[in-house]
């Protein structure tokens, strides 16, 4: 789990310094589509300041994104983003509280984030999410037609039955010369044979 501190924290903005002069910048990626009941997606331009919060080990960027009002303050609150690789905006929460709370009960594991795009998590990262956090990481979305669909199906009488067991006969193995296996036996055939009895 990673975020930078307030010293290291990276602001994100368009870099002139390597840019020839008819080359496509950040802003001419952005996307102007926006999503119904999200909030409005960050730009690299003037509108939004935008520092990155952790890296993400490569993957993409998770993002504190300030907005810039018109008259050039910026909004107290900011809300958090995740940046992809391929530069599109997926929103995670409106607050760094919210944030840090997404972020331990996804414990941490490696692109979790992705869990909130509508790309999904890939394979490794779903192999983590079942070994780590089963009982809360559903890969399929539960509908609601299907209401039985996480109730336990097994049958505990069919799993804990007992067993009839049949009872193994052991074999009586004739025992080692002068051994006696029964010694009151041995003592009324000396009785009946009159020697007398010590």
């Amino acid at each position: 789990m990673i975020i930078n501190s307030i010293s290291n924290l990276i602001h994100l903005k368009a870099s002139s310094s390597y840019s020839l002069p008819n080359s496509p910048t950040l802003a001419d990626l952005d996307d102007n589509e926006e999503e119904e009941g999200l909030p409005e997606k960050p730009h690299f331009d003037s509108r939004n300041v935008i520092f990155e919060l952790d890296p993400c080990d490569g993957i993409g960027k998770v993002c504190l994104v300030y907005r810039k009002h018109k008259a050039g303050e910026m909004t107290p609150d900011p809300t958090i983003w995740f940046l992809d690789r391929a530069l599109y905006w997926h929103f995670l929460t409106d607050t760094f509280t919210a944030y840090y709370r997404i972020l331990l009960c996804h414990l941490g594991l490696p692109q979790w984030q992705y869990s909130f795009t509508s790309y999904g998590l890939s394979p490794q990262a779903k192999q983590w999410m079942n070994m780590y956090k089963p009982i809360t990481f559903n890969p399929l979305q539960l509908s609601t037609e299907d209401p039985d669909s996480f109730i336990n199906k097994l049958d505990p009488n069919k799993i804990f039955k007992a067993k009839n067991k049949t009872p193994v006969t052991k074999k009586k193995l004739p025992g080692p010369p002068g051994y006696q296996k029964n010694p009151s036996a041995s003592s009324k055939r000396l009785e009946q044979s009159g020697t007398p009895r010590k």
